[in-house]
């Protein structure tokens, strides 16, 4: 495939910033301040990184330590993101004072007393929706032997209500909606498919369900981001790429990098900013690189990301 005429292909040598995250994840820009947060979900962290810096990247890096595991952020309406965020944590969504570290949580995946019933699970990747409703799945917490059929998607409406989605999920990951908003995109990463609905604006509800890409690899699709022309820019663990899916769901290039796990990405500007998890069983430059953060520029810019309303 990759000798085809209109196969596009980036190739990353070395990291912009060589962190060693657990489990890197979550890149999330943040225009205001030209800085960008991502999360290191194993180690309960959420890094920033300003890109403004001449020749030192990481130099101004800040790390804010957290006592459960935050796996994914998004900004509230109406308030500066400097100083609170909403974030995934352990037993679900909460709002987060990024300079004390304090959280409450808005809503709770689990509404009969929580924390026991659900110690076997943990948040992970979600999103937004253009209309301000953030959707977050669960699965099995790490330390608990293979993840199970136990997660699920959640659709959290203003903080005030949770609406289950979809149950039995192993690894619910990536969720994006196209430019023009009427389709919702979601990664089953254990079933290596990325689903596509119809996407209803008034209500958030969903329709029309059907397999937008089927992953045929030895690895497994996990988090991606969508460009302003509607094609999906798709990382895959265990395989060393993101992969360019058109808005018809084919291949139509790839950004290979030196290490294995890679994870998530984000646009700034037309750069590619890419978060991967560490590689220690591996050898050379996949171990040596694993848990960086990368980028590079794939000529074409994103689509920006929508605020969490917590009120209205």
């Amino acid at each position: 495939m990759a000798g085809t005429e209109n196969f596009q292909e980036w190739h990353v040598t070395e990291p912009y910033l060589n962190l060693h995250c657990l489990l890197g994840e979550g890149p999330y820009f943040e225009p205001a301040a030209n800085t960008l947060r991502f999360v290191d979900i194993k180690q309960k962290r959420i890094h920033t990184v300003s890109l403004a810096e001449e020749g030192q990247p990481g130099s101004s890096l800040k790390t804010l330590q957290l006592d459960v595991p935050v796996t994914v952020t998004a900004n509230v309406q109406g308030r500066d993101p400097q100083d609170s965020i909403v974030v995934g944590l352990k037993y679900g969504l909460a709002l987060l004072d990024r300079k004390t570290g304090q959280y409450e949580y808005l809503n709770r995946f689990a509404h009969d007393g929580g924390e026991k019933k659900d110690a076997r699970i943990r948040s992970n990747d979600g999103a937004v929706d253009p209309h301000g409703r953030f959707w977050l799945g669960t699965m099995t917490d790490f330390g608990l032997g293979d993840f199970q059929p136990e997660g699920s998607l959640f659709r959290f409406d203003r903080g005030k209500t949770r609406n289950p989605i979809r149950t039995g999920l192993t690894i619910p990951n990536s969720i994006g909606w196209s430019p023009d908003s009427k389709t919702m995109y979601f990664t089953h990463s254990s079933d290596r498919q990325v689903l596509a609905w119809d996407y209803s604006a008034a209500d958030g509800s969903l329709s029309n369900e059907r397999v937008f890409y089927q992953h045929d690899g030895p690895g497994e699709p996990d988090g991606f981001r969508i460009d302003t022309n509607g094609n999906i820019w798709h990382a895959v663990w265990g395989e060393s790429r993101i992969i360019k899916l058109s808005p018809e769901g084919k291949i139509v290039g790839q950004v290979k990098l030196p290490t294995k796990h890679i994870t998530c990405c984000e646009f700034v500007g037309t750069e590619l900013f890419i978060t991967c998890a560490d590689d220690n069983e591996g050898e050379g430059d996949s171990k040596k690189y694993g848990g960086g953060l990368f980028k590079v520029d794939v000529g074409v810019a994103g689509l920006p990301h929508h605020d969490f309303k917590l009120w209205g």
